[in-house]
């Protein structure tokens, strides 16, 4: 595909066109959450309920889209490049891939990678009765199972999860702000996602105690059809500029605690050469001098 550019012709065309324009340091990535034109009403509450976890940070489209993204990609990289997302969510539904869930990310606007999930059961957010985290909480994501680090398509959905709900990057954390949790388990060729919210109990010390509510939405899913790119395509998705990638420091080092250490050359020092306090005690005498020098003085001559 070969897009046109044309020069924005007023001031808010321009700010709107920077704004997408590469940053080094990349805005947060967006979702969009389409459903398929023969989605049934599980796969349309999936989608609703991860869009409520996704919040600000996508985008749902409530009218149905024909496409089937493996056979073609075309509509998925226009709504991309329309709404500047780099994930996106699919749902269909068909006899023979009953409640589909296509999960996957976009690179320059190309689809990357996509891996397609079937729902087996399913319990929404409205289902479990109590109180829920507020919008835009950054959750915790923990993977369960030998698989996400054996299996190299289960090691890539982990990445893809990953990438899909790890939300904005923050520089500090705090406390209180730890409150929801993302549960990821791999066992028995089946995926278990669980979502939580964390309570801190009185322990009756500075540090808490820990709770763990189950929240919603929660799912059990069996992988299905993968589409993984290339290791030359990934590894250059991959790829930072120079701008952000460390500088090397001589004569500088890190053990495993992170802590920092220096080697600093010197010339080999003369102790003889040490210049030492000046005291009474310690200065030599006549004698001693001569003993040192290994000779004896001349006398001296008497004056006529």
């Amino acid at each position: 595909l070969v897009y046109c550019y044309r020069k924005p012709k007023t001031k808010r065309a321009k700010r709107f066109l920077e704004k997408r324009e590469p940053k080094l340091k990349e805005n947060t990535k967006n979702a969009m959450l389409i459903k398929g034109g023969n989605a049934n009403s599980t796969v349309t509450e999936v989608l609703k309920d991860i869009y409520a976890v996704k919040k600000p940070f996508a985008v749902l489209y409530k009218r149905k889209n024909i496409t089937r993204p493996f056979e073609d990609q075309t509509s998925l990289e226009f709504f991309s490049k329309k709404s500047d997302c780099s994930l996106f969510m699919f749902g269909s539904h068909n006899k023979k891939r009953p409640n589909n869930l296509i999960i996957g990310r976009m690179f320059d606007y190309h689809v990357l990678d996509m891996i397609e999930l079937g729902v087996e059961k399913f319990v929404s957010l409205k289902d479990i009765k109590n109180s829920k985290c507020p919008e835009g909480t950054k959750p915790m994501l923990i993977f369960a199972g030998d698989m996400f680090d054996v299996n190299e398509e289960y090691r890539r959905l982990k990445n893809l999860l990953i990438d899909f709900f790890r939300g904005p990057c923050v520089s500090s954390i705090r406390l209180a702000g730890l409150e929801y949790v993302l549960h990821f388990t791999a066992v028995d060729g089946k995926i278990y996602m669980r979502s939580y919210k964390v309570l801190l109990k009185k322990s009756g010390c500075k540090i808490p105690r820990i709770e763990l509510e189950e929240m919603g939405p929660s799912l059990d899913l069996v992988m299905r059809r993968t589409h993984l790119a290339s290791d030359d395509y990934y590894k250059q998705s991959l790829k930072q500029p120079k701008a952000l990638k460390p500088k090397k420091k001589k004569n500088i080092s890190h053990d495993v605690f992170g802590t920092t250490y220096g080697r600093i050359h010197m010339q080999k020092q003369d102790l003889a050469k040490l210049q030492t306090r000046k005291m009474k005690g310690l200065r030599k005498r006549p004698g001693e001098k001569l003993a040192e020098d290994g000779g004896v003085s001349p006398k001296k001559s008497k004056s006529a």
